[in-house]
């Protein structure tokens, strides 16, 4: 495949669809057709260093966790229906608010038994896959808000992981965090390649070279398709 074809592919994964709010992204699937490698869709991706932090917050990214598909659940509670197993849900919520259930964490293979509570609820968090201080400082200060909200919002880029591993992450990218189960790290870092292609960010130096190692191992892993 062609850089130009890879690029067309890649082009795919930022589609958006148009729902109750214009311009939300949504991961449009790709055809076997325009199946891209990980490999081959970060090399398309420009090289920059990181801009100034200077006006970052997490307002910048709209409302947290905004109930952008217009659904009746917030993104949070969305990720946990997706992610968790054996759920039980709140009454009168319209299977909406998630009290428990169970999660095999990608990051480390353990599996977490959620509950919901002020504290217990820490236990398992929702992961910006490409976190927002590094969205913006690698290109997300050029989106709208509305542009932002979508990226903050976008299933593609959100997994439900343990708790603290999120917090130990932080705003890490490839070079300075990856899950501390191995046998990810190939898809981890396909995850981080198709949100910034979709969104049109930058990678880092050190960045596409921690990339690159990792996929050394993995040369056939694929772009998720959503």
């Amino acid at each position: 495949m062609s850089q130009w074809e890879v690029r067309v592919a890649i082009g795919l994964i930022g589609l958006f669809t148009f729902a109750t709010i214009p311009q939300i992204a949504q991961a449009t699937p790709f055809a076997a057709a325009t199946e891209v490698t990980a490999s081959s869709a970060l090399a398309t991706l420009a090289v920059k260093g990181r801009a100034p932090k200077t006006g970052y917050t997490r307002a910048q990214f709209g409302q947290a966790w905004a109930d952008v598909d217009r659904n009746g659940c917030d993104t949070r509670n969305d990720m946990l229906k997706r992610d968790l197993t054996n759920i039980e849900y709140k009454v009168k919520t319209r299977d909406c608010v998630v009290l428990t259930g169970v999660l095999v964490d990608r990051y480390s293979g353990e599996t977490i038994n959620f509950v919901r509570g002020n504290v217990t609820s820490m236990e398992v968090q929702i992961d910006h896959v490409v976190a927002l201080s590094n969205a913006w400082q690698t290109g997300a200060f050029k989106l709208t808000l509305i542009q932002r909200t979508a990226l903050a919002n976008d299933p593609m880029n959100l997994f439900a992981v343990k708790g603290r591993l999120n917090l130990q992450k932080s705003d890490g990218d490839a070079a300075t965090w990856l899950p501390p189960l191995k046998s990810f790290r190939c898809a981890y870092v396909a995850q981080q390649i198709a949100v910034k292609a979709k969104y049109s960010l930058w990678v880092t130096a050190p960045e596409k070279e921690a990339m690159t190692r990792i996929l050394t191992s993995c040369p056939k892993q694929l772009l998720p398709q959503q």
